[in-house]
C-alpha cells in the first residue's frame, strides 16, 4: 500500500496557515475544523508543521496563546513523505519520529497530510481485506473425490 492510495481515500481537504498568522486563530481553525494539525506554508513552500502539541506546550508555558505567531512555535523541519512512500515507511517514521501527521509532497508541491488515525484506518481496511479474501479461498477450497482413483 502507498501513501497516494491512503490519500485517495482520504481526500483531499488541506488545511493550511501563514507562519506569521497568530496562533490564536490557528487554534481557532483547528478547533472549527476538527484537526489537530495544520501544514505550515510560506511563498509556496512547505515551512513548518503546527499541530496541538506545539500548541498545549506553548500555553502550558506562557499561560495562553497571546499575540504569539505560528513560526515561533511550530516544527520547522517536519519530516515528509512522498505519494510513493509505502505505508510501512510511514509507519516506521510515525513511530521514529514520534510524529501524529506527516505532509504528503510531490517535489515542491504539497499533496496532503497523513495522519496516525489514517495509517490505522489503512491498515484496519488491508486487514479487513486480507481476511475476506482467505475466508473465500478457505470457503473455495477444493475437495478431493471420495472414490478412489481406478488404474
Amino acid at each position: 500500500m502507498k501513501v497516494s492510495e491512503i490519500l485517495r481515500v482520504k481526500g483531499d481537504t488541506l488545511y493550511t496557515a501563514s507562519p506569521d498568522m497568530p496562533v490564536s486563530q490557528a487554534v481557532q481553525t483547528m478547533s472549527e475544523q476538527d484537526i489537530g494539525s495544520l501544514v505550515i506554508m510560506e511563498f509556496g513552500t512547505l515551512t513548518g508543521m503546527l499541530t496541538f502539541r506545539e500548541i498545549i506546550r506553548h500555553m502550558h508555558a506562557h499561560g495562553g496563546a497571546g499575540e504569539t505567531t505560528i513560526r515561533s512555535i511550530m516544527d520547522d523541519a517536519p519530516v515528509s513523505v512522498s505519494p510513493n512512500t509505502s505505508a510501512d515507511e510511514v509507519q516506521r517514521l510515525m513511530l521514529e519520529k514520534h510524529a501524529r501527521y506527516i505532509p504528503v509532497m510531490d517535489g515542491p508541491t504539497l499533496m496532503g497530510v497523513i495522519s496516525f488515525y489514517d495509517m490505522a484506518q489503512a491498515i484496519v481496511a488491508a486487514q479487513q481485506f486480507e481476511n475476506n479474501m482467505l475466508k473465500a479461498y478457505i470457503r473455495d477450497w477444493p475437495t478431493e473425490s471420495a472414490e478412489p482413483a481406478q488404474s
